[in-house]
């Protein structure tokens, strides 16, 4: 055998135990999130409330209880996630909101979400109407399309 071939085989014998360990270790975290799903669904009660304010901020400056923070890994404490600040009958609470709902969420306004401790999973408008989600806006680059589109004369694309 030359050294080429001798060098392909141990680059493949590499790379499927890489596939191999990854596979695994992700088996591992999809049981670990569904066992976290159970408890938040196991947890989880409707709440009134008022949203005060709502932005993406890092979890040591959201204002999160020591606790929270302390459980956090500590590569993730400088990563950002949606913070919802709300009145909750008389007190002001920090929570976090659900990546999946957080544009949803409208300020100043009272609303019903479903919590579980201090995440938000879902918000719905008070009396049951439901809650529409601003439009998407428009890249810089479909913009620039549509202004030249304009000028030209042609109808614009949606």
């Amino acid at each position: 055998m030359s050294t080429g071939t001798i060098i392909l085989l141990v680059i493949l014998a590499i790379l499927i135990i890489g596939v191999a360990v990854l596979y695994f270790l992700g088996k591992k975290a999809q049981k670990k999130q569904a066992q976290q799903q159970e408890q938040i669904e196991a947890m989880k009660q409707r709440i009134s409330m008022l949203i005060i304010d709502k932005k993406r901020m890092k979890i040591k400056d959201a204002g999160l209880p020591p606790a929270v923070v302390a459980q956090t890994p500590k590569l993730l404490r400088g990563s950002k996630l949606p913070v919802v600040k709300a009145k909750v009958g008389p007190q002001i609470m920090t929570l976090v909101c659900d990546e999946k709902i957080f544009d949803m969420v409208p300020v100043k306004k009272e609303v019903k979400a479903t919590v579980s401790g201090i995440y938000i999973t879902d918000v719905k408008g008070l009396h049951g109407k439901p809650i529409v989600p601003p439009p998407k806006k428009k890249s810089r680059f479909k913009q620039a399309i549509e202004k030249a589109q304009e000028k030209a004369g042609a109808k614009p694309i949606k």
